[in-house]
């Protein structure tokens, strides 16, 4: 904490001055092309040479691996905006683990991440709202290191935080957004700080209801998912729509007992064909859940000591989530960046998120 203080101060260069707000909503192609530089950072040493370096950023701090091998770093801008930005997916498969960690639990509850260690959150208030799981917790082990290095921000007059993250990272922005903005609606966190999130490549965070909830606390142009329309990886992960996941009031709800009053040999072959439809759906995500669920749940339960399992939600609704700023790939984008079977990170990867940015209008 003192060598972060530390260095924070060397930057900031009078302590307790609190500088004024320079971040503005909506979305601005320079912000994001620098969010990129720095987070692309996170690379290998080889991997990042490739890529141009950030222009009004500086690193300050890389924090440990937690949790499900996650990290984050901290970065200035040279007019005093932190940058949070969330490491992605790395080739390990412990990392690999917190994607594949996919069951939904509630938005809110509390995780169990050791013995005698729990994580409270609460990122939505609808009942029915539910997330990834493997990305809570993951957000869960970051935040630990996360929040009292905010602190310090703060103490330093630090008042603007852009939050930022590509694939993996992207999707855990989304549950940090959530976490910080509720620590502040609880006084936890200070209400004067201002946050402004960009998910690069990020995929499908939760549910319908968490997607609601989300795009209604920053649809005014405080949180950005950034997405190249060949890249497969915001697809994810696979959505499965049960008649159990619409709101309560629906036709779906009715239909069983519309049937009953219908006369033979209609009700029958209505009440058939509604059985037919529904339950498919019904199957596949309790398989999804399975083995998504509760399987994967052993290796993690191998790789974190104490943590427990949480019960899931019966849902897979998987949705894109908040304001999608689309990096359409056209004709001259597939001559520089093939369709490649052999690597499917083709279009996932830094270089042609850069590419296709550099094409928007400024």
């Amino acid at each position: 904490m003192r060598r972060i203080l530390l260095l924070l101060l060397s930057c900031c260069l009078v302590v307790e001055t609190s500088y004024s707000q320079v971040l503005q909503a909506g979305f601005n192609k320079q912000e994001y092309l620098e969010l990129l530089k720095v987070c692309a950072k996170h690379g290998s040493p080889e991997y990042a040479k490739k890529i141009a370096e950030p222009l009004h950023s500086s690193f300050v701090y890389r924090s440990p691996e937690v949790g499900l091998e996650n990290q984050w770093d901290l970065w200035m801008r040279d007019d005093k905006v932190a940058i949070i930005s969330l490491r992605g997916t790395t080739a390990s498969q412990t990392s690999w683990l917190a994607n594949f960690y996919a069951a939904m639990v509630p938005a809110s509850g509390k995780l169990q991440l050791a013995i005698n260690e729990d994580f409270n959150y609460h990122l939505a208030d609808h009942p029915k709202a539910a997330v990834h799981v493997g990305w809570l917790v993951s957000m869960a082990y970051l935040s630990k290191d996360i929040l009292p290095k905010i602190d310090s921000l703060y103490h330093a007059g630090i008042r603007d935080i852009l939050v930022m993250g590509h694939s993996q990272g992207g999707a855990i922005a989304y549950l940090l957004t959530s976490h910080l903005y509720n620590l502040q609606a609880r006084k936890r966190l200070a209400a004067d700080i201002r946050i402004k999130t960009y998910c690069s490549a990020g995929p499908k965070p939760g549910n319908l209801y968490y997607a609601h909830e989300y795009e209604a606390k920053t649809q005014a142009g405080w949180s950005y998912n950034v997405v190249n329309s060949a890249d497969w990886v915001p697809e994810t992960p696979v959505s499965i729509q049960t008649l159990h996941d619409f709101n309560k009031t629906n036709a779906f709800a009715v239909a069983p007992d519309l049937f009953k009053k219908q006369k033979f040999p209609v009700n029958l072959v209505g009440k058939y064909v509604f059985n037919r439809l529904s339950k498919p759906t019904i199957k596949a995500q309790r398989k999804y859940e399975k083995y998504l669920g509760r399987m994967t749940s052993k290796a993690v339960t191998k790789h974190l000591s104490g943590f427990r399992a949480p019960a899931y939600v019966h849902s897979n609704d998987y949705v894109r989530t908040g304001n999608q700023i689309v990096l359409l790939a056209d004709a001259r984008y597939y001559k520089i960046f093939k369709d490649n079977t052999e690597n499917v990170f083709e279009h996932h990867l830094f270089e042609p998120y850069l590419y296709l940015t550099d094409k928007l209008p400024d």
